[in-house]
């Protein structure tokens, strides 16, 4: 049981449902990873891509860390019986002769090939990822279906509140009770009235998150923390540099709303960290790790191990990424709930084709692997870069 060719490419991913508005350049990694495996007259191929927010790690994957994937030996990748992959073996073969720290990027290299693993190790055993997953953990954790809220409300260049109410209630109108916008790109008074008029496009049983993609300084998050705090966000994501503890102690200090912290960091050590320094309330803060971005499954295991050993519950995380591999972790897990981009990092971001949340919840494709087959638009990609076209 080995793998026989790696294949990866840089594809670009918007920010926005219209694509001719700029995106910032954004990329991400798609990789096809074939198996020496036949099921239904074909090699078992895992599909897996960057998860959304980082650039493309192709470099790394091609030089680095497939090769050790194409050269481990089916005992070095198989499980005990030999009859399907060992994920979590492979996952050791990737990072054969790595040093601890210094993460850099090659954390979302290593997750692009774990995610197309899991994948791969799924389809042959003929199930769901979240059932897989849940399997290979004994994991009584593993839930039916899953709490989702849509994600985006970027900063329009032009009629930037029309067209945020729009989105919006089109999001609502699609069975999403819950959403999330991003702040922090336009002065305060701004995003005052952003938040406004979002909350004026939802139900009234719709809750609104806040993300300032880490763009406050000291000075501003504390005005923002003082703006935000009568407005009765969900919670309030990203507010400085992912390492500046001691403004996240601070606005933890002075702001009673949930605040929600992780989604740039990467691996168990600074999850303690964040814990250890970062102010954050156990019993109300949201934790956002990304799966792909610490280093997969293995690496975002590590951290919900780390912080449930502190004294977090498994409902404070909601993993960020917005697509259907961190849906099938969820649900395995039975984690608290999972950001969804149905708008926006298209053809990868949101549910199978024709699927919505229903009550605000979803259940994970049931097909073997992840099911990016589902949506037409993926499945393309990755067949035409299974078959290097």
């Amino acid at each position: 049981m080995r793998f026989v060719d790696v294949r990866v490419r840089a594809v670009p991913i918007s920010r926005y449902a219209d694509p001719s508005i700029p995106s910032g350049g954004l990329d991400t990694s798609v990789a096809a990873l074939k198996t020496d495996v036949v099921r239904d007259g074909r090699p078992v191929v895992g599909y897996g891509f960057s998860s959304i927010g980082r650039f493309a790690q192709s470099g790394l994957i091609r030089e680095r860390f497939a090769p050790r994937l194409l050269a481990a030996t089916g005992a070095e990748l198989a499980n005990g019986p030999g009859t399907n992959l060992d994920p979590f073996k492979a996952w050791n073969v990737m990072l054969k002769g790595e040093k601890p720290g210094g993460h850099g990027e090659r954390c979302v290299a290593v997750g692009t090939l774990d995610m197309a693993i899991w994948d791969a190790a799924a389809k042959i055993e003929g199930v769901p990822l979240h059932r897989f997953l849940a399997g290979a953990l004994g994991s009584a954790n593993a839930a039916a279906d899953v709490p989702v809220y849509a994600s985006g409300g970027y900063l329009y260049p032009s009629g930037d509140r029309e067209r945020l109410a729009e989105e919006v209630r089109s999001l609502v109108v699609r069975g999403y009770n819950d959403v999330k916008i991003k702040i922090g790109a336009a002065p305060l008074e701004q995003d005052v009235e952003r938040i406004e008029t979002a909350l004026g496009a939802l139900s009234s049983r719709g809750r609104l998150a806040v993300d300032a993609m880490n763009q406050y300084d000291a000075v501003r998050a504390g005005a923002a923390a003082a703006a935000f705090a009568p407005l009765g966000l969900w919670w309030f994501e990203d507010i400085c540099n992912p390492l500046d503890f001691e403004t996240l102690a601070a606005v933890a200090r002075s702001y009673a709303g949930p605040i929600a912290a992780g989604e740039a960091l990467f691996s168990d050590d600074e999850a303690k960290l964040l814990d250890a320094h970062g102010g954050l309330r156990r019993e109300r803060d949201i934790l956002l790790f990304d799966p792909v971005h610490c280093y997969g499954v293995p690496g975002f295991l590590r951290i919900v191990d780390a912080m449930l050993a502190r004294g977090w519950p498994r409902s404070a995380f909601w993993p960020h990424g917005g697509h259907l591999f961190t849906l099938h972790i969820v649900a395995a897990l039975g984690l608290g709930g999972c950001e969804m981009n149905p708008l926006s990092f298209q053809p990868f971001g949101g549910l199978p084709d024709g699927v919505e949340p229903r009550n605000g919840r979803v259940a994970p494709p049931d097909v073997p692997g992840i099911g990016f087959e589902t949506k037409a638009a993926v499945r393309e990609l990755f067949e035409s870069l299974d078959a290097g076209r």
